[in-house]
């Protein structure tokens, strides 16, 4: 054996009689988790910007799908939650005495006025007790708990001052675009 061979067999020999399986697995996992910290597991803070673009054409709608106080409503094809435009607020705009939630779900809905499919940013508006009205569950998209931003029935009001349920909003955040 050469002398690279010699000095690497010794030194694993020395970690051997020195570690215990035990302790290299309670490394490893300390090393994991630590590492697995680093990552960002949580979804973007999409409420937190400060202008967004302004909503699509919506003239050319009619009847439910022109309506926000309707479940059909089409920017509501991922929500779930007390329609915020039943609660006194908007589609766009959490009603007084809440607070808009600064994370997100998202979810891409098809405008059939233009034809165009759009992100969507669902935000819970937080604060006041359940509003109680027009409850609608649309699930189009909806993903498990291990794919938050894309999962509805999670609380999305942590993060405010307090992380009572009242309404949802439902802000176009962009043209969804093909890959």
């Amino acid at each position: 054996m050469s002398r690279f061979d010699d000095w690497i067999e010794s030194r694993t020999r020395d970690a051997a009689h020195r570690a215990s399986r035990r302790g290299f697995l309670s490394a490893l996992g300390a090393a994991l988790f630590g590492g697995a910290a680093a990552i960002p597991l949580l979804p973007v803070a999409r409420g937190a910007e400060s202008a967004r673009q302004p909503g699509p054409d919506e003239s050319r709608l009619q009847g439910e799908q022109a309506d926000p106080t309707s479940c059909n409503y089409w920017r509501y094809c991922g929500i779930d939650g007390f329609l915020s435009s039943c609660c006194g607020g908007t589609a766009t705009m959490c009603p007084p005495g809440s607070e808009l939630s600064r994370i997100t779900w998202i979810g891409t809905c098809h405008n059939p006025g233009d034809g165009k499919d759009y992100v969507v940013s669902y935000n819970d508006c937080c604060g006041k007790s359940s509003c109680g009205r027009c409850f609608c569950n649309r699930n189009e998209g909806d993903m498990p708990m291990y794919v938050p931003p894309k999962n509805n029935d999670t609380n999305w009001c942590q993060g405010t001052k307090s992380n009572v349920y009242h309404s949802t909003i439902a802000a176009v955040v962009g043209v969804a675009v093909e890959k």
